[in-house]
């Protein structure tokens, strides 16, 4: 019964579970499963192996990280290297290979946003980079792809990018092809593979 309750809270995610929800699922009163979430609780913190804590919030029950591995989480959650690309990333993305050279005014004109935190982004993800300044007024930093963003793709060249006119004939726009979230998903923890 202790796997079960453990399994249901694991389930749960940052939602948690309630003790009256754990006591429906499993056909127990909640003073039966109290004690055993009790149980779970302390052989979390007495396994040495262990880097949770099963903890209660008001009512609800709910894994978190043992608090001395903090800082270590806290890091390799906000490494840019163990995010996946959002969709505006990826739009950003897009637009950089297909427009290259590109200025950011411009991409902002064609996405109707500003991306400069998208921007930023991909230059720490080495997927852009600046590639020149226009010759203009407050001379603007001009973007383009990277030899990783090639790599990364399995690209030659930019020539190998499909056709924007072939991707607005075979889907019903063609930005629902071309930032498609299954073309362009990335998880850059794979490069150190």
């Amino acid at each position: 019964m202790l796997r079960k309750i453990a399994g249901i809270i694991f389930v749960a995610g940052e939602e948690g579970v309630t003790l009256n929800e754990l006591a429906a699922l499993l056909n127990l009163s909640p003073t039966e499963i109290k004690p055993m979430i009790e149980e779970v609780q302390q052989t979390l913190k007495d396994h040495p192996l262990s880097p949770i804590d099963l903890v209660q919030f008001g009512e609800r029950f709910l894994y978190v990280t043992q608090a001395d591995l903090d800082p270590l989480i806290k890091n390799f959650a906000q490494s840019p290297l163990q995010q996946k690309l959002s969709r505006p990333a990826i739009e950003t993305l897009a637009i950089v290979a297909y427009r290259q050279p590109i200025t950011r005014m411009t991409i902002d004109e064609i996405r109707g946003v500003s991306s400069q935190a998208m921007l930023q982004k991909l230059v720490s993800r080495d997927l852009i980079k600046e590639v020149g300044k226009l010759e203009a007024p407050g001379r603007p930093i001009l973007y383009g792809v990277t030899d990783y963003f090639l790599n990364y793709f399995a690209l030659s060249s930019l020539e190998d990018l499909p056709p924007i006119e072939d991707l607005a004939l075979n889907s019903q726009t063609a930005s629902e092809e071309l930032f498609s979230l299954k073309r362009w998903e990335i998880n850059l923890f794979d490069q150190e593979e």
